[in-house]
């Protein structure tokens, strides 16, 4: 005996799994061409289809036989697309400050590792009690350790790292470097 769609969709609604597989097996190509149709992509189509059957059995409950189940359902489809859609350019809205921020900081990490290429090539040609200071220094070590490491006063390590500062400034006027 031969149910029509009325029928499988109260039998559906009530838990039925076996009216609910008849319904999908009778709408689902015409489901997935809509889909299709109002996202124009297939990949896009089929995830709005199967997100729309696999909400589909808690929403069975609110077909109320008004309409014909075939409007229903793709009242249902429409609705969904018109969410993704809405979803979409949220997140594009959202999205879309981040794409700046994130060239923004490219650039940033850009000019900085230029600024450290260019430092680690000048304190090459600083003398090599400059040099040696300065690396000190610059890996966080205090004045006082410094002096330790070196074997000499805390006195001298300042002026070596303001010597070294002097030059490097020289050196980097004279090239233009960044």
């Amino acid at each position: 005996m031969e149910c029509d769609d009325q029928d499988l969709a109260r039998a559906a609604a009530g838990g039925d799994g076996a009216a609910f597989a008849a319904l999908l097996g009778r709408h689902y190509d015409g489901l997935f061409r809509l889909a299709f149709r109002l996202t124009g992509s297939r990949a896009e189509a089929e995830d709005l289809t199967q997100d729309i059957c696999a909400a589909l059995p808690a929403r069975m409950a609110g077909f109320d036989g008004r309409a014909a189940l075939r409007s229903w359902l793709y009242r249902v489809v429409v609705n969904a697309a018109h969410d993704r859609r809405r979803r979409q350019a949220a997140h594009a809205r959202a999205a879309g400050g981040w794409g700046d921020w994130e060239l923004s900081r490219q650039a940033a990490m850009d000019e900085a590792a230029e600024r450290l290429d260019w430092l680690t090539r000048a304190m090459r040609a600083l003398p090599d009690d400059l040099r040696d200071t300065l690396a000190l220094v610059l890996d966080d070590m205090t004045h006082a350790q410094a002096a330790e490491v070196l074997g000499v006063s805390e006195g001298t390590i300042s002026w070596r790292v303001s010597e070294a500062k002097k030059r490097l400034r020289a050196l980097k006027d004279k090239e233009g470097a960044p």
